[in-house]
């Protein structure tokens, strides 16, 4: 299920350690027998779209999601994100929510975030897979220590990535990321239960370009088309 060839040479070279680890020879059993038996979401061939999208080098923010959508033709293997004319999920609107209100003029064509990763933006869910109808069924088989690793080869290897982590579970994996070499940005999770607790006028969008230009890099053009 797991292998090589699905995942970008980038950053297979950085995680190849990783698919020899006893822990992912667990879950990739696991992940066969879940794709037999049940709906699992984003579908096989995307799992990894993630990191196909935004190559290592590439790297310049880091959002950090729970679990995929569990919603049928919704996860696509980038957090947040739905495809083309799929209705936005709550947690979705709100997101763009704060974003209209940072940058009034932007573009929102649809939900589709794909541009965002084509810029740099690695939109990772801390579980990458999860059952139909059952948000969190693939959590604690593994996933999150995949993408600890990936937290902290980000932290330890490159400088000067924003990390923009909204809610406890995002949150958690602050301790992985060296705050003297990068961004770290939190807030509540933009979840209706939870976006009028501080989420909602966060700013993080804007501040994550202010320290990208105060670096010497591009900022992200947030627009949705």
């Amino acid at each position: 299920m797991i292998t090589k060839s699905e995942l970008n040479d980038s950053w297979y070279e950085v995680l190849k350690s990783e698919f020899s680890s006893s822990y992912m020879a667990d879950l990739s059993i696991f992940l066969e027998k879940e794709f037999f038996d049940y709906a699992v979401f984003p579908p096989k061939q995307l799992v990894f779209e993630c990191f196909n999208r935004t190559p290592e080098s590439k790297v310049k923010a880091l959002i950090l999601g729970q679990d995929p959508y569990h919603g049928i033709n919704q996860a696509h293997g980038l957090s947040f994100s739905v495809q083309g004319a799929q209705r936005m999920p709550p947690s979705l609107r709100n997101i763009l929510k704060e974003l209209r209100f940072e940058y009034e003029s932007l573009t929102m064509s649809s939900g589709d975030l794909s541009s965002w990763a084509d810029q740099g933006v690695l939109l990772m869910n801390s579980t990458l897979t999860v059952r139909q109808s059952e948000p969190g069924s693939h959590q604690n088989m593994g996933w999150e220590r995949f993408t600890d690793a990936v937290v902290e080869h980000l932290s330890n290897e490159r400088e000067d990535i924003v990390f923009i982590l909204w809610g406890k579970f995002a949150q958690s994996k602050a301790r992985l990321i060296d705050q003297t070499k990068h961004l770290v940005l939190m807030a509540p999770h933009p979840s209706p239960f939870s976006a009028h607790k501080g989420f909602f006028g966060c700013g993080h969008f804007l501040k994550a370009n202010e320290y990208l230009i105060e670096k010497g890099y591009d900022p992200i053009d947030w627009n949705i088309y």
